[in-house]
């Protein structure tokens, strides 16, 4: 299997795009879904001077590899929220934002909810609404290789 190392620099400059795509939308809560989205969380918290950051799981890859289920869990209380930004780092198949998404909605239908993403494949179920890259094939995200050097 190709994949694409995905660096801490390139990481930083997509995120300041990203912070500046999303800032139209004006999302009262930010919502990454673990792991994948927590960095970004992180990174866009502090850039947007918020402490209304949670977080999900949701587990749907062992590795590279696809699972047939989907789990989620830890779905944080959003009934005070009105305009949520969910995180993930990349829009892959697609199952899991859809399938987080569906589950949201259905338990806060009156909140807006937006996705954000680093990268999305043309395949995917769903289009993020705010997004940088495409994936040209799998991603090595610097966070998953390199956690503590």
């Amino acid at each position: 299997m190709e994949k694409t190392y995905y660096s801490y620099e390139e990481f930083v400059r997509d995120m300041r795009e990203l912070n500046h795509l999303v800032r139209d939308y004006n999302p009262d809560t930010l919502l990454a879904i673990a792991r994948g989205g927590l960095t970004m969380g992180h990174f866009l918290a502090n850039a947007m001077d918020t402490r209304r950051l949670f977080v999900l799981n949701s587990i749907h890859y062992e590795g590279d590899r696809k699972l047939d289920t989907l789990k989620i869990f830890n779905i944080p209380d959003l009934s005070d929220a009105r305009r949520v930004l969910i995180l993930d780092d990349i829009a892959d198949s697609g199952e899991t934002l859809v399938g987080v998404l569906d589950e949201l909605e259905r338990r806060y239908p009156e909140v807006e909810f937006r996705i954000a993403t680093l990268f999305d494949k043309p395949g995917s179920l769903i289009r993020p609404d705010f997004t940088i890259r495409e994936a040209p094939s799998w991603i090595d995200f610097f966070w998953e290789i390199d956690p503590l050097g």
